[in-house]
Order: C-alpha cells, then structure tokens, then sequence
C-alpha cells in the first residue's frame, strides 16, 4: 500500500474511532437524560459496549499504524450538549434520547460499510469492524423497538 494511500486509511479509521468515542459518551448522556430505569440500564450497556469498541479498534489501529490519542470529536460534544437541550424541551425525554441513538447508530452502521469497501484494510481490522457493524445493526433494532414501545 501506499503512503499516501496509507495515510488516508488511517485517517479514516481515526474517524471511525472518535466518532465511537462520541457513541460511547452520547450513550451514557443519554442514561443520565431518561427517567426510566430500565433504558438507563440500557444506555449504560450500549456505553460500555461502545467503551470495548474503542478498545478494540485502538489496539488494532495501533497494531496497523502506530500511536493514536483520540477523545472524540467537538461535533460530538456539540452533539451531546444538544441531547441536553432536547431532553429540557421535549415532552417525552425517553423517546427523544432514543432517536438520536437511532440516528447516531445508523450513521455508524453507513461509515462502517464505507470503510469495509477499501481493498487496503488490514484482515484483523476488517473482522474487528464486521464484528462490530453487525453488533451495530443488532443495537439498532432493538433501539428501534424500544422507540416503538415508547410509542
């Protein structure tokens, strides 16, 4: 491969990484924005699952292409800022959460798909983002569920 083309492998892959970062965070803000026990549970579990993403998509970026620091992204923290804003001015908060992480999950499942397209992903790296593509999609149904029950 490349350097250049490397190089914006990597990039890309960076950016798959903070925007999870952003996931695992806007998950957990949107544990402490619900009223319900049972979806905080919930929103908690999907940070923890995105907190293990990130674990693993660090160690293999690393292992592929070095060093990485990566706290997620200011769009991220806008994004959040505005759940908070949202959660002050919608009638039902728990619905509310639960279609930004609709949204947020089908933007992750879109620049996933994008990344699995390139020929220069390194094998472990491809399985490492397949993996997590379908735990994406599993998450989105059932997130879709929750907000049916909401209803």
């Amino acid at each position: 491969m490349k350097t250049t083309d490397k190089n914006s492998l990597s990039k890309r892959l960076e950016n798959v990484l903070e925007r999870n970062v952003d996931a695992q965070k806007g998950y957990e803000k949107a544990s402490e924005n619900t009223e319900s026990k049972s979806l905080r549970s919930f929103f908690l579990k999907k940070s923890n699952d995105r907190k293990k993403f990130n674990q693993e998509l660090k160690s293999d970026l690393h292992a592929a292409f070095g060093e990485l620091e990566n706290d997620g992204s200011l769009k991220g923290s806008l994004h959040r800022t505005w759940m908070d804003v949202k959660n002050l001015l919608s009638a039902n908060n728990d619905e509310a959460m639960l279609e930004e992480c609709i949204r947020g999950d089908k933007a992750a499942i879109e620049e996933y798909s994008e990344i699995l397209e390139d020929d220069d992903l390194p094998v472990k790296l491809s399985a490492t983002i397949r993996n997590q593509m379908l735990q994406l999609r599993t998450d989105l149904n059932q997130v879709s569920k929750l907000e049916d029950l909401e209803n």
